[in-house]
C-alpha cells in the first residue's frame, strides 16, 4: 500500500510535463488582453462658404483639422465630369485629418447634383478652370491659409482643369496631384465631331446634355502643349485597367512634365474603391507631407 501514492504522485508529474508541452498558455507564456485603445482623433472641422467667379456663385466646403491654428497648407480638390464636391469629401476629411485646409467645390454647371450656378450646357474644361481659378483666389485671400504650401488636387476632368490652370499660374501651386486625369477628353471630342465646325449645339454625353462650347473649348488647344508649363513635381495616380482614360495618357504627360511621379494602381478602372483608393490616399498624404514646409 505504501507504493500507491509514489505511483500517483509519479503520475501527476508525467500528466504535468505532457500538458506543458501541449502549446497551451501558461502562466508565463499567456499575453495579456490588449490594451484599451487611444481615445479616438476628434473629427475635422467643417463649414459651407460661397465663392465668387463674375456674376456666378460657387458652392464650396472647407474642412480644417480639428486642432486650431493660425495657419493651415491647404488644398483645393476638383471634381470630375458631371461629379459634385460630394464626389471628394472623404478625401477632403483625410486630408483635413492630417493638418490640411481641404475644400471641395462645384463647378458651375459641372453636374446635375451642382449646388453652384450655371447649367451644364455653359460648362467646358475652359469654364471649369475660370472656376478654380475663383476658387484658389479666394482661398489665397483668407488669413488662415498658408500660400506658401498651397496644392492642387484632381481627379479625372478636375484632374484635366487641375494640370491646366497649374501651368498658367505655376507660383501659386506648391505641388500637383493628378487622379486618372482624363487627357482623353480632347481625343473623344475629335472623335466625336471631325472638326470644330462640325459640333452641334447640343449633345448628349453619357446622358448629359452639353452645349457647344464644351467640345469647341475641348478642342481648341492641346493639354500636353500646355502643361510642360508647370515645373513643379506632379504626382499621377491611374489604374491599370482603367477603360475610360487610358494609363498611355498619364504615361504620356509623365514624359511631358519636369518632374512627374506615375504611381499606377493595380487592377483600377477609372475611379478608385476599396484596396486601390487606400492605395492612392496613401501616396497622396505622403506627397503632401514630403512638400510642405
Amino acid at each position: 500500500m505504501k507504493k500507491v501514492p509514489a505511483l500517483f504522485l509519479a503520475f501527476l508529474l508525467l500528466f504535468s510535463l505532457l500538458a506543458g508541452c501541449s502549446g497551451g498558455p501558461s502562466a508565463a507564456t499567456a499575453k495579456p488582453s490588449a490594451a484599451p485603445s487611444a481615445e479616438p482623433t476628434p473629427p475635422p472641422r467643417s463649414e459651407e462658404m460661397w465663392f465668387q467667379n463674375g456674376e456666378k456663385k460657387i458652392y464650396a466646403k472647407m474642412f480644417l483639422p480639428a486642432e486650431e491654428k493660425d495657419k493651415y497648407p491647404a488644398v483645393v480638390i476638383s471634381h470630375g465630369f458631371a461629379g459634385s464636391s460630394e464626389d471628394n469629401v472623404s478625401r477632403a476629411e483625410l486630408l483635413a485629418g492630417n493638418g490640411y485646409a481641404a475644400v471641395v467645390f462645384d463647378f458651375c454647371g459641372g453636374g446635375r447634383g451642382s449646388k453652384s450656378d450655371g447649367e451644364m450646357t455653359e460648362m467646358s474644361v475652359l469654364t471649369e478652370a475660370e472656376d478654380l481659378n475663383a476658387v484658389m483666389d479666394g482661398m489665397l485671400a483668407l488669413d488662415y491659409i498658408d500660400g506658401s504650401n498651397f496644392f492642387l488636387l484632381g481627379a479625372s476632368q478636375g484632374g484635366f482643369v487641375s494640370s491646366y490652370v497649374a501651368a498658367k499660374r505655376p507660383d501659386d501651386v506648391k505641388a500637383l496631384m493628378l487622379l486618372f486625369p482624363a487627357y482623353a477628353l480632347q481625343d473623344d471630342c475629335w472623335e466625336r465631331h471631325g472638326s470644330i465646325e462640325n459640333i452641334p449645339e447640343t449633345e448628349s454625353l453619357m446622358n448629359n446634355t452639353l452645349g457647344a462650347i464644351y467640345s469647341q473649348d475641348a478642342m481648341s488647344f492641346d493639354i500636353y502643349d500646355v502643361i510642360g508649363g508647370y515645373k513643379g513635381d506632379v504626382l499621377i495616380c491611374h489604374g491599370d485597367k482603367d477603360d475610360l482614360v487610358d494609363l498611355s495618357y498619364s504615361e504620356r504627360a509623365v514624359e511631358v512634365y519636369e518632374h512627374a511621379e506615375l504611381k499606377v494602381i493595380k487592377g483600377a478602372g477609372h475611379g478608385f474603391q476599396g484596396k486601390p483608393l487606400r492605395e492612392s490616399n496613401g501616396y497622396l498624404v505622403e506627397f503632401l507631407q514630403a512638400h510642405t514646409n
